[in-house]
């Protein structure tokens, strides 16, 4: 079920010269997650495609754990980083500068419109054995994350579960959680979805996708729609 439209980011440094992907050429790059995480598969394609850069080869890539990496930026021992949206964001509260975004990627490599890259997964098997519970959670989640971005009590009560006291950071992940709200979900959707899968599948391979070269039907779950 797609959850959420909010990318993870390129942090940089608020002086550093790196202003483009070009410039990622001979620097140390961390990237949370590994070797296949899908928004370091997205930036090489898009160095590819768009400077010839093979930014593998070309930039010094550090693979690691999100926390870690954001030390390891904070005392400058990387230059750049690519990492998750809520790991991302207590950097630019401390006025680290965002690069880009994995939606910025999917938007210059010709993924539109703007499709939810989280989302609630579940077994197929459970949905159809239980279908009062999976139609009840469908109503019950867009409208409780409406409360979140729009009502301060009910934010009140979650801004101590960011893991955060600090207000300016817990108010950043706010808007960034926010920001991420999806607008619609239907057929253009699913083809952008489609075409993603296809553009993973390749520069991936099965490593990351499975032998399927097309997105398996039934990913997304038919009974899933917005709300009016």
């Amino acid at each position: 079920i797609p959850y959420s439209l909010t990318h993870g980011a390129l942090i940089v440094p608020a002086e550093s010269p790196i202003r483009s992907i070009r410039d990622l050429a001979g620097r140390r790059l961390g990237i949370a997650g590994g070797a296949l995480d899908k928004n370091w598969l997205l930036l090489q394609a898009l160095a590819q495609h768009r400077h010839e850069l093979n930014l593998a080869e070309v930039s010094r890539p550090v693979f690691g754990a999100p926390p870690l990496l954001n030390q390891q930026l904070l005392r400058g021992r990387i230059d750049a980083l690519l990492t998750y949206w809520h790991y991302a964001a207590p950097l630019e509260a401390k006025g680290y500068r965002k690069l880009l975004t994995g939606g910025d990627l999917l938007e210059a490599l010709g993924i539109s419109p703007a499709i939810p890259t989280l989302a609630y997964v579940f077994r197929e098997s459970w949905a159809k054995h239980h279908p009062r519970i999976i139609k009840a959670f469908m109503r019950a989640a867009p409208p409780a994350k409406v409360a979140i971005c729009t009502d301060s009590r009910v934010w009140n009560d979650i801004a101590p579960m960011t893991g955060s006291d600090d207000t300016k950071v817990q108010t950043l992940l706010r808007r960034r959680y926010c920001e991420g709200r999806l607008q619609s979900w239907g057929e253009k959707e699913l083809q952008a979805a489609a075409k993603l899968y296809r553009l993973l599948h390749r520069i991936g391979g099965e490593q990351l996708t499975g032998p399927a070269a097309e997105l398996p039907e039934g990913t997304f779950w038919p009974g899933f729609t917005l709300p009016n």
